[in-house]
Formats: structure tokens, sequence, C-alpha cells
């Protein structure tokens, strides 16, 4: 396939592109400057332009672009940059793909399990119904975006990841260094689940979602089984051979990362029910075999 990746820069888009060219697809990753490479397409999402004649003969699209969640305090002004980066990037790429012609038979959408807002020690499926916050309504207007792929015979399927457990970024980026320093504890109670996923895995099943036909509509990108906090600080500790004697309060969070610390305390059970549907198989099924595939260590 030839495959069209926004966000090529970004955690989960600088290992999905390697990725899928080993595995023998040809890529091409938009970029917001001028191209400096064959490989490059430029665009930019604010303005709303693409060039659609480089972007021509792509078969499907993995669109990842969007702001950190965790990358900021949430102001007043980087909650809607949240919001329009990831909307207003949408809305461009959908409009671009649906001038093409022929069109990509598919996009795959970055989307979140934020979707669900809290649910505590409710396990929740693709079927679960939208939860409420600020996360929660970002992700609705963010797969809303997509609806004129849809319209036009695109197949769409919405990627809604769960914690993505890389060295490289993300909420374990911060974990690795604390807990190898000895200094890991679990957060707040501990008792808020975590719907964590390999990056092994989250780049198998965007692969996966790219060319299995039948899958469309939302898809929660996460582990089997999603652990408490209190499990994944003992999990850390165990891979990394260090104490987790040091508990983080949850005042202290609150003051440290302000209303994103909601996130961070609040707790999400969500499970893949639609990617294992579909067949798809873990390689990193357990959340120690995650955390030894992010240090590049056999599962133990």
């Amino acid at each position: 396939m030839k495959i069209a990746v926004t966000g090529a820069s970004g955690l989960i888009g600088s290992a999905l592109v390697p990725h899928l060219r080993g595995a023998g697809h040809d890529v091409v990753r938009l970029v917001r400057r001028r191209p400096q490479a064959p490989d490059e397409v430029s665009w930019d999402p604010a303005a709303g332009t693409v060039d659609l004649d480089r972007l021509a003969g792509v078969d499907g699209v993995v669109h990842l672009a969007g702001a950190g969640v965790g990358d900021h305090r949430w102001t007043d002004d980087y909650k809607r940059t949240i919001l329009d980066s990831r909307v207003d990037s949408t809305h461009t790429i959908v409009r671009a793909i649906c001038a093409l012609d022929p069109r990509p038979r598919v996009l795959v959408s970055a989307s979140a399990i934020g979707f669900y807002g809290e649910t505590g020690d409710r396990v929740v499926d693709e079927a679960a119904p939208a939860g409420s916050g600020f996360l929660a309504d970002v992700v609705r207007a963010w797969e809303a975006a997509t609806a004129p792929a849809a319209a036009a015979g695109i197949r769409v399927a919405h990627a809604r990841s769960g914690l993505v457990v890389a060295r490289e970024g993300g909420a374990w980026a911060r974990l690795f260094p604390l807990f190898r320093a000895g200094l890991g504890g679990r957060m707040g109670s501990g008792a808020q689940y975590w719907s964590w996923i390999s990056l092994r895995d989250e780049l198998l099943a965007l692969q996966h979602l790219l060319l299995t036909e039948s899958v469309s509509g939302p898809v929660n990108l996460t582990g089997p089984v999603p652990v408490t906090n209190a499990e994944v600080t003992a999990a850390m500790g165990r891979v990394l051979h260090r104490p987790t004697l040091l508990p983080v309060p949850a005042f202290a969070l609150r003051l440290a990362l302000g209303e994103f610390s909601s996130e961070v305390l609040g707790s999400i059970r969500a499970v893949p029910a639609a990617l294992l549907a579909s067949g798809f198989t873990h390689a990193d099924p357990s959340i120690d075999a995650a955390i030894s595939s992010a240090l590049g260590r056999p599962a133990a």
C-alpha cells in the first residue's frame, strides 16, 4: 500500500513510518514546511491546505496529528490548542482525501479512550457511550470531523489509544527515570485503572486497522487487561528491580499538573473488544511484557 501519515514526527508517527516501510509499504509523510525529501508532502492544517498532487495515489491514511495532551498545563489557551489542533487537522486531511481521484480506501484516525470519561471500576468497550469532561468533549469533536470521509465511501477507523508504554515519550517517558532512581510509587490512591498498550502493539494495531477491511468505527487500542496504577507501580518495580515505596499524594499531583492531574488520577477501564474480535493478537499481552518491550528486553 501507499500510505500517508500525518503527525509523523510524534512519538507514534516517528515509530510507525519505519515500521510500515519495514513491512513493505510505501510511506509519505505530511510536513508543515516546504518538502525537503521525496517522501514529504506539504500541508498546513490551520490554513486547511494540502499539496494534493503529491498526495495522489495514496491507498490509506494514518492521521496522528495533534498537540500533546500532557505537554503543558491546561490553561484555557492550551485547551483550545488541544481541541483545534485535532479538529482543524482532521477537517483538512478529510477534505483533501475526499478531493482525490481515486480516493484512499481507508482512513485510520487517531483518537483516545478519553472518550469514555471517568469509568471507575466499570469495564467499557466500544459500545459504551461518551463520558463527560474536557477530553471526552475533545474526542467527540475529533471523531465527528471524519464524517465526510465515511460519507464519501472511505472506510474510517477511530484508533482510541490508551496510555502507550514507551521510553521516548508520553507518560512512561516521565515514569522510567523516576522508577530507575528508586523514586517511583503509586499515584494518589493507586486504585485508578490505567488502560495501557505497548508501543510495539500500538504500531501493529494501526497496521492491522489499515489492512483489515472488516474494521471500521471506534477501536480501543489497549492491552487485553487494564490494570490499576498500583499494579503498574508493582510491575515497574519488578521489571526494573527497584523499590516503589514513595507514593505521590493526589494533592501534590494537582499542584504540579493542574487540571491535567484529573487524567492521571482518573480511572478508565477500557478493553479492546473490537480489536480482538477482528483477529488481532497482542505481542505484549501483560503490563510486565509492555514495560520490558519498552526497555528492549525480553518479557520475563
